[in-house]
């Protein structure tokens, strides 16, 4: 997607939200999976649905709201997306990281991405929050095939430090502070919607994996060829498949994010604040 067509689709976000110059937001959050209570934590808020913006569809996942909010941390302006837009939901893949787009034409440079996943490592049990430290992407197409723009980034973006060394670490304070456990692991991207059988998920374990979940790896990629400095937290909704005698649900994960929700908001919260003295 060209600079100028992001440029004037930001434009359309920031009049929308009544964004001022001297108002513009930093710091952008994506909310995954039944996390999308926190954005009602910012004060003088501003929401605008996606299905507002003109060709940018609705969110059709229960668990994801589907709205750009405005709103402030101790007056400070950040921007959060409640809920995404999949590639398993029929949409191409420069849809589903449009949103990443857009708050980089705002002028973010910390993006924040959260998602329920599917523990793999043996170590992780339900309602564990788990920081991003790296990630595997060989199962869906790469939002970055086709013609790049220069003014963007470069045709070949590096992608050594995908999950910002100095974010994680600030993550893993912040837990510490809050008196709560923070794991950290390797997040791999499938494209879903079914879940992962039994002997994918042994596949995946062998491959170095910790947890799997259907997001956030594209948008990682987008938001590093932009230049952002990305941060990911997973909430490990359930353990996958093979792992627990359990049949698999949406549902199940909606719970999780529930159950998880005070541990989560505190952790972001936190989190956010540190970022925001960030230079």
């Amino acid at each position: 997607m060209p600079a100028a067509t992001i440029a004037a689709a930001s434009q359309l976000l920031i009049r929308a939200l009544k964004i001022s110059d001297s108002k513009r937001p930093r710091l952008g959050i994506i909310l995954g999976s039944g996390l999308g209570d926190f954005a009602e934590t910012l004060t003088n808020s501003r929401r605008i649905p996606f299905s507002s913006l003109p060709d940018f569809p609705a969110s059709t996942i229960e668990g994801h709201s589907g709205n750009f909010v405005l709103g402030e941390l101790k007056e400070t302006p950040i921007i959060c997306v409640q809920g995404r837009i999949h590639y398993y939901e029929g949409h191409a893949m420069s849809v589903v990281t449009h949103p990443i787009r857009l708050l980089a034409g705002l002028g973010i440079k910390y993006l924040v991405l959260t998602n329920a996943a599917g523990g793999i490592n043996r170590r992780l049990k339900p309602g564990d929050l788990m920081v991003v430290r790296d990630h595997i992407s060989l199962f869906v197409p790469n939002p970055l095939i086709g013609p790049n723009d220069e003014k963007l980034g470069p045709r070949f973006p590096d992608m050594s430090q995908a999950y910002s060394p100095r974010l994680i670490r600030m993550a893993k304070g912040c837990a510490r502070r809050l008196n709560l456990t923070l794991r950290e692991g390797i997040y791999v991207s499938v494209p879903g919607p079914s879940y992962e059988s039994p002997a994918e998920i042994r596949m995946l374990q062998r491959a170095g994996a910790d947890a799997v979940g259907m997001s956030t790896v594209p948008e990682v990629l987008v938001a590093r060829h932009l230049g952002l400095e990305c941060l990911g937290i997973s909430l490990i909704a359930n353990l996958a498949a093979g792992l627990a005698k359990k049949v698999l649900s949406h549902r199940d994960v909606l719970a999780a994010g529930q159950r998880a929700r005070p541990r989560f908001m505190e952790l972001l919260t936190l989190l956010s604040h540190q970022i925001l003295t960030l230079e």
